[in-house]
């Protein structure tokens, strides 16, 4: 019974000691050591060289993701056939990601790039600032992550709305769904926050026409996939004021080449993929806890859904 890791940005060695931890009896290997690839039942990979899992573990029971996302798996036309995908879901990941959203938040409704301007600039100006109440947070993505989202910005009193793709229901929240359900959710959402998944239905979703519906001078936070935005038309936002800034954790291409537009844009805040990791010392107890049920002939929990693509 053996566990194999792949990730070219985690930290093996803590892995595999907290893997160890809270299994002392499973063979744990990186993905470079030699080995029995047979005897590889379990895959914790981020981001695996393509149609390597299938080439090379016959054997696979589950793979399971490094992060929350799937979609660095299903870019793979070769993936091992009937194995199932499982999400990794688990509590530190969730709460970074929660800091994240809550923190930049916080930053625009508290205008933090307008004050640091000034104090470049040697200006005292002081800047009228809403409370909580009055200021409209949106998030679009509402599953685990942005739930959690929500509780935070809750507890601290802003007025919350949400969107997906399919009907949900938060309390506290003004909650939209499908394409009838984005115009009126885009029309009351001063900072926008992207948590959704990388499907084809969201390719390049946060495009000129979303920032379009939103009130001139809105926020836009993108903590999901790349692959959701359209950085042409986020740069043109930007130009002409209909975005008043903009975070950008995740890009088209990673790391962000060097020319990019972005780096030097005075509105635009650049975090390299980092807003929400799994900690190993937490992520291994949710990866055992599922490797035991599978033990059991029952199904791991957090599925994907590969048609879905999340």
């Amino acid at each position: 019974m053996t566990l194999i890791f792949k990730s070219d940005s985690d930290h093996w060695q803590d892995w595999q000691q907290s893997l160890k931890d809270a299994m002392p009896d499973l063979d744990c290997r990186n993905w470079d050591d030699t080995g029995d690839d047979d005897a590889v039942e379990y895959a914790l990979v981020w981001k695996p060289p393509l149609g390597e899992l299938r080439r090379r573990f016959r054997n696979l029971k589950v793979i399971f993701s490094l992060g929350a996302g799937v979609d660095h798996l299903l870019v793979d036309p070769d993936l091992p056939s009937g194995v199932p995908i499982v999400r990794m879901v688990e509590p530190e990941l969730t709460r970074g990601m929660t800091e994240y959203v809550v923190l930049h938040v916080l930053r625009y409704h508290r205008l933090v790039p307008a004050l640091e301007d000034q104090q470049k600039h040697h200006v005292w100006n002081v800047l009228p600032t809403p409370t909580a109440p009055k200021r409209r947070v949106g998030i679009m993505g509402l599953g685990v992550i942005g739930q959690d989202s929500f509780r935070v910005l809750s507890a601290l009193g802003f007025a919350l709305s949400g969107w997906s793709r399919t009907a949900k229901s938060i309390p506290d929240v003004t909650c939209y769904h499908g394409r009838d359900g984005l115009s009126a959710f885009l029309a009351e959402t001063e900072i926008l926050v992207c948590l959704l998944p990388y499907t084809a239905e969201t390719d390049n979703i946060l495009n000129r026409d979303v920032f379009s519906g939103l009130p001139q001078g809105a926020y836009l936070i993108n903590a999901g996939r790349g692959g959701l935005q359209d950085e042409d038309d986020i740069l043109v936002a930007l130009e002409s004021g209909q975005l008043a800034g903009a975070t950008l954790d995740v890009f088209r291409e990673e790391p962000l080449p060097v020319e990019h537009a972005f780096w030097d844009h005075p509105k635009v805040t650049i975090t390299p993929h980092n807003a929400g990791t799994a900690q190993h010392w937490s992520a291994a107890k949710e990866v055992i806890a599922n490797i035991r049920r599978i033990q059991k002939g029952q199904a791991p929990l957090h599925i994907a859904d590969s048609a879905a693509g999340y």
